[in-house]
């Protein structure tokens, strides 16, 4: 792989969104609940990123952290869900495999208001684990099956944990996909050599730094955060240039209900501003961005 430093050098494609707004702004509610590794679902290893840090030992079950997971499908997917329908806020979900096997009927009530499914592989682990395209290429039919069983409609966005391998974009193009976005390099899309469009993702704005020691506490601070992005990212837009902002969330993170304001607020301040931007799903910015930047 080759990395490319450069980008589009300050020469930002002239280009506007189908609404007409230069500010394209990405929800992704992340769906892992029963995905992540667990030696209770047979994985050889448990999870170790939850609430706290797992302390029980890598071979031994660890229903705690299970349960941690769980709560996201079980309580929180619900109270995200009406909220992104009270503030009509179209969204796209990354869905492992697994979880979309597991738990189809909350993949089943968001698909139904109208929210784009992405695959996050079959497993909540990096992509760059695998050793073959063909175990790869397996796992990601797996998920995709698993996707269309629950939700009707194939993905066609991915995303995976961590990082993708040297041949995933291939197996993704060979598929039919239209777009993937592990890439953190830019604020627009940008096209890749295997014909792919490259949606890229962000992770400071998003609640998985609810998780890290040198995130966020208390939701105002993510509220507070995003917000200056919206500023920084709109002042820019109205002077010309083209953006695309990413905002990440999970359902076991701020689906609890100390969290819960975080998600709540920040899509009540894109509700506010929707005149300034097109809040869409990352297939629809993929789409329209082939289509104004061919």
């Amino acid at each position: 792989m080759t990395r490319d430093l450069i980008g589009y050098g300050g020469a930002w494609p002239d280009l506007r969104w189908p609404n007409g707004a230069r500010l394209a702004v990405s929800v992704v509610v992340n769906v892992e609940e029963g995905a992540e590794r667990q030696v209770i679902d047979g994985d050889p290893a448990n999870e170790r990123i939850g609430e706290v840090l797992s302390v029980v030992p890598d071979d031994r079950p660890d229903p705690g952290q299970a349960q941690i997971f769980a709560y996201g499908t079980r309580a929180g997917a619900w109270r995200m869900a009406a909220a992104l329908r009270r503030h009509a806020i179209p969204a796209t979900l990354f869905a492992c495999g697994r979880a979309a096997e597991r738990a189809a009927p909350v993949l089943a009530a968001l698909a139904a208001d109208g929210h784009e499914t992405a695959c996050h592989g079959w497993l909540w682990r990096p992509h760059a684990d695998y050793d073959t395209p063909e175990a790869e290429g397996a796992d990601l039919d797996r998920a995709g099956a698993a996707i269309a069983a629950a939700t009707g409609e194939a993905p066609r966005g991915f995303f995976c944990r961590g990082a993708e391998s040297p041949w995933t974009r291939q197996l993704l193009a060979e598929r039919g996909y239209v777009y993937t976005s592990n890439a953190f390099d830019d604020d627009l899309p940008y096209r890749d050599p295997s014909g792919l469009v490259v949606v890229p993702y962000a992770l400071d704005t998003n609640d998985m730094k609810f998780f890290h020691p040198n995130g966020f506490v208390r939701p105002g601070e993510m509220v507070d955060y995003v917000t200056e992005a919206l500023d920084v990212l709109q002042a820019e837009a109205e002077a010309g240039l083209p953006r695309l902002l990413n905002i990440g969330f999970h359902l076991r993170i701020v689906g609890r209900p100390a969290r819960f304001p975080a998600f709540d607020r920040i899509l009540a301040e894109l509700a506010r501003r929707r005149d300034r931007l097109w809040i869409a799903r990352r297939i629809d910015i993929a789409r329209a961005f082939r289509e104004a930047a061919p």
